[in-house]
């Protein structure tokens, strides 16, 4: 697995980099934000991710591990694949992307070329809790959105156990997804319905 390469920077396209390593030029993709961020002849550092295909090998070139790995997260998600999350990459900063996956911001992602909103709110409803996990002490740390909170502790003071709220809160938020509701604007006795049904199907 290639991690990381060093080396002098040959050519500059939007979507491309040529970087001489040790005499070799190797052709790296990159989104338009990261070829702004280097000049001709300058020496590079990028954190690379190596997709494997079967008629390519194709390397990916980030100007930063946190977005190497927001890279390789993001395609954990069902229907993105690694042109989609280079995409992501290039409207979004890693901390953009953070914010509006923690405060379940559907708007900020569906922007991004080839998401929608049903792909946006799918991100979010697979990535929920999961940026947390990121080394990087960038990662956006801030309150969970509103009604997801006052849900959980609707949940909890029921006798739901944390894991039990969340799954419950999960498993609620993919069916409004499904049929295109937000759940910031349903009420909350509508929500603690919807969590307490599925809730009991998940415990059994």
């Amino acid at each position: 697995m290639i991690s990381t390469i060093n080396g002098t920077v040959r050519s500059i396209h939007n979507e491309r980099l040529i970087v001489e390593v040790g005499g070799v030029g190797l052709s790296i993709s990159v989104n338009a934000a990261t070829s702004a961020g280097v000049t001709m002849g300058s020496q590079v550092q990028l954190f690379t991710s190596l997709v494997v295909r079967e008629d390519s090998l194709t390397l990916f070139g980030f100007l930063s591990d946190e977005a190497r790995s927001l890279f390789e997260l993001v395609q954990t998600v069902s229907g993105i694949g690694p042109k989609v999350a280079l995409s992501i990459l290039g409207a979004l900063t890693p901390e953009d992307l953070n914010r509006a996956i923690a405060t379940q911001d559907v708007a900020s992602i569906e922007r991004v070329p080839g998401i929608g909103r049903k792909g946006a709110q799918r991100m979010i409803l697979e990535l929920q809790g999961k940026l947390n996990d990121l080394s990087s002490g960038a990662t956006y740390s801030g309150h969970v959105a509103p009604w997801r909170e006052n849900l959980t502790g609707a949940l909890v003071s029921l006798g739901f156990s944390p894991k039990d709220s969340d799954s419950a809160i999960s498993a609620t938020l993919s069916r409004l997804s499904a049929n295109g509701e937000d759940p910031s604007t349903v009420a909350l006795s509508d929500l603690l319905k919807a969590a307490l049904a599925n809730g009991k199907g998940q415990r059994g």
